[in-house]
């Protein structure tokens, strides 16, 4: 796993050791082209962060400021040396969810939403991330799932604006309706 893009290009990075499932190259690749033009000066939210790599890719391409969140200290431990390796203090959250977007201050221009696929934990987070008014004006959050279920077209005030399947996984693109 590498970063493919931006100031820390070609930088290798770490997964947990526990079962993570990275968002592999070709597929984070597309990704950030698709979102590129939002990453300048961008303020983005990684929960279920696993290795952080969303994360330093976005930091990499131009966010000014990545916040992650991972309840698994194997995650911590993980991002926490991949960071190192870019030469910043992660910003990282050691908790659930949801303790963690309770604990949040400011608006975000990105989040990314990549919880276990079968966790079901995708319309309370979206619903979260409204009732804490979390997500700037021209925000976006972008949910990544398994391309076989479908998540709602509307979640509170956010809206799907685009969808893309990339092989098994399916990204959706939100935004406040």
């Amino acid at each position: 796993m590498r970063v493919i893009s931006g100031k820390y290009k070609g930088r290798t990075l770490i997964s947990p050791r526990y079962d993570a499932r990275p968002t592999l190259g070709r597929m984070k690749e597309s990704l950030f082209n698709i979102i590129n033009l939002k990453l300048q000066n961008a303020a983005v939210l990684d929960l279920f962060a696993g290795s952080g790599q969303l994360a330093i890719e976005s930091l990499s391409r131009g966010a000014i400021r990545a916040v992650m969140c991972d309840v698994s200290r194997d995650a911590a431990s993980a991002i926490g040396a991949n960071f190192e390796k870019i030469g910043i203090k992660p910003e990282l959250y050691i908790c659930d969810y949801k303790q963690c977007l309770a604990h949040l201050d400011c608006k975000f221009d990105i989040i990314f939403v990549d919880p276990p696929y079968q966790s079901g934990f995708y319309v309370n987070v979206l619903e979260k991330i409204c009732e804490l008014d979390l997500l700037s004006d021209n925000g976006i959050v972008v949910c990544e799932h398994l391309a076989e279920s479908d998540l709602p077209c509307t979640v509170s005030n956010l809206k799907v604006y685009d969808s893309r399947k990339m092989g098994t996984v399916k990204f959706d693109f939100y935004k406040r309706s």
